[in-house]
């Protein structure tokens, strides 16, 4: 028996004439993940298999790579005789602790002369046969033995491992995550690269009213997004002068709606000069008074780009849950404030009225201020092995 990873594609096998490119882009994107390991890939139409000695290193990246169903560590016959099936089986299940079994079979050969519950049945029989102390549990055994008959061969395995699902990260083009440092928008990330959307990252800082704490836990959290990824581009922008511009013009209650308006317009010229067709953020309805449908649509207005929301429908509990699952929750409630925060009015409207939006932006020449921010934007490239000596000092 040769020891062996098998790889489930789940969704990837509705794709039919498209299935290729899928799991073309699912291959370059294991290679890019097992960099440094010794291993071979084996594809089919349905299945991908992984051959190396380094099993349990491969399954622990495999669990974060979108695309992947399901991880299965499986045995491979090169026959698909019934003897040699029951005497595999037996070896299998005789290293295992239990009481309860049940056999499983899925027949990917239509003309083999036995059907799956046959199968299941004679391999069964021989294994109580040869075993002491066991029986049969249909409904909630101990151990459910899985036999999958294909042309290549036989694979026998016990536990599948649950994949992250999904399509792989960049099969569906990029997207432009507008990412603060609080809980959401990191799970808008995590959940537009599980739909197979790559994403560079942009942040707005405020120094000195933002600190260098505050970026470098946005860092961090693009840092800690790369686990579900590969690299990832996050472009700074200096926004400073543009919120003390906004301030310094009688905003009052507006200045969140007009904050968020010309990071929209900046979004957009910066998705437009990196070949992105969309941006993603983090707003979830009615949570704050920028994200009540009223606001959402004047600040959506500067922009005809599409504007992606992941958890635009899901409740702050729900996020957290998410946040809390993939990393990033201990990270966003560290207590440095964002540029949103920093000048946030007492009594902010939930319904802004788009004439007085504009009829504020007219007091300020605030093109050439977005020009400027625009030119003066920091890139950096964050991979999952870089250091963050800051988050280091914690």
């Amino acid at each position: 028996m040769e020891k062996l990873i098998m790889i489930k594609y789940g969704e990837l096998t509705t794709k039919k004439g498209n299935r290729e490119n899928f799991i073309s882009c699912l291959i370059n994107n294991i290679h890019n993940k097992l960099n440094g390991i010794d291993y071979k890939i084996i594809k089919d139409r349905s299945r991908m298999y992984i051959k190396s000695s380094n099993i349990d290193e491969i399954v622990d990246k495999l669990k974060n790579i979108f695309g992947v169903h399901g991880i299965v560590i499986a045995y491979k016959i090169n026959t698909n005789n019934i003897e040699d099936i029951k005497k595999s089986s037996l070896e299998i299940l005789s290293y295992k602790n239990f009481k309860t079994f049940k056999v499983k079979t899925n027949r990917a050969l239509k003309d083999y002369p036995l059907d799956s519950m046959e199968i299941s049945r004679v391999v069964g029989g021989y294994i109580l046969a040869n075993l002491k102390d066991i029986s049969v549990d249909v409904h909630n055994p101990d151990e459910v033995l899985n036999i999958d008959l294909r042309s290549e061969g036989c694979f026998i395995y016990t536990n599948e491992i649950e994949g992250s699902g999904g399509y792989p990260v960049g099969i569906q083009g990029k997207g432009l995550l507008m990412l603060s440092g609080g809980i959401d928008s990191p799970v808008a990330g995590y959940l537009s690269l599980k739909r197979g959307i790559s994403i560079e990252c942009l942040y707005f800082e405020s120094p000195p009213h933002t600190s260098l704490e505050a970026k470098n836990k946005v860092l961090e959290l693009v840092k800690i997004l790369c686990k579900y990824t590969n690299k990832i581009k996050i472009h700074i922008v200096p926004f400073t002068k543009i919120q003390e511009e906004i301030y310094k013009n009688n905003a009052s209650n507006y200045m969140i709606t007009i904050m968020r308006r010309m990071m929209y317009r900046i979004s957009e010229e910066v998705a437009k000069k990196n070949d992105i067709k969309v941006i993603i953020n983090g707003e979830s309805i009615g949570q704050v008074a920028s994200q009540t449908l009223e606001s959402m649509s004047v600040i959506n207005n500067v922009t005809n780009m599409p504007v992606i929301r992941p958890v635009a429908c899901l409740d702050k509990l729900e996020i957290i849950d998410i946040s809390k699952k993939i990393g990033t929750y201990e990270t966003s409630i560290l207590p440095y404030e964002d540029c949103c925060t920093i000048f946030l009015p007492k009594h902010p409207i939930i319904k802004p009225v788009l004439e007085k939006c504009i009829d504020i932006e007219n007091r300020f020449d605030y093109k050439s201020l977005i020009e400027d921010a625009i030119n003066n934007i920091e890139t950096i490239t964050i991979s999952e092995k870089d250091k963050n000596e800051f988050l280091e000092l914690l």
